[in-house]
């Protein structure tokens, strides 16, 4: 596999590299290009799902994005070190009934030393919200 900078150890920019383009992979909701960013044996725990590897990332953030309507992310740098970096985040989206979400939490990422994600731990909250409390916006909403 090619490098995937940028690569640890990370620096404060570095980290905040790393954590920008995973937000922006996220937003694409595009499951295949998301899962580039992690090792062929990557292990996740997403709430109470413990996935093994990219084809099972694959097909989980195709249910995940099948009920998360209009998913909208924002990612934060919380904390680094070495090859670790920590991120908190909140997204938005609506089920199928309409109601919107916000969803928000933490996660725990560590990476190989090609710059690929080896394992990602997240903690995450759902917060039913009004339309009028969105946050976060797509381009075709302003």
């Amino acid at each position: 596999m090619n490098p995937r900078p940028p690569l640890p150890p990370f620096t404060e920019e570095t980290a905040r590299q790393k954590v920008q383009a995973a937000e922006d992979a996220w937003n694409t909701r595009n499951p295949e290009r998301v899962a580039l960013a992690y090792t062929e044996d990557t292990e996740w725990r997403n709430r109470t799902e413990f996935l093994h590897g990219r084809a099972e990332v694959v097909e989980f953030l195709k249910r995940k994005w099948a009920k998360e309507h209009e998913y909208r992310l924002k990612k934060s740098l919380w904390a680094f070190t070495g090859n670790r970096i920590a991120v908190r985040f909140e997204y938005e989206w609506h089920d199928a009934a309409g109601q919107w979400w916000r969803s928000h939490g933490n996660e725990n990422w560590e990476f190989d030393d090609l710059g690929y994600m080896k394992f990602r731990f997240a903690s995450i909250n759902d917060q039913p919200i009004t339309e009028s409390e969105r946050r976060f916006r797509s381009e075709q909403d302003v």
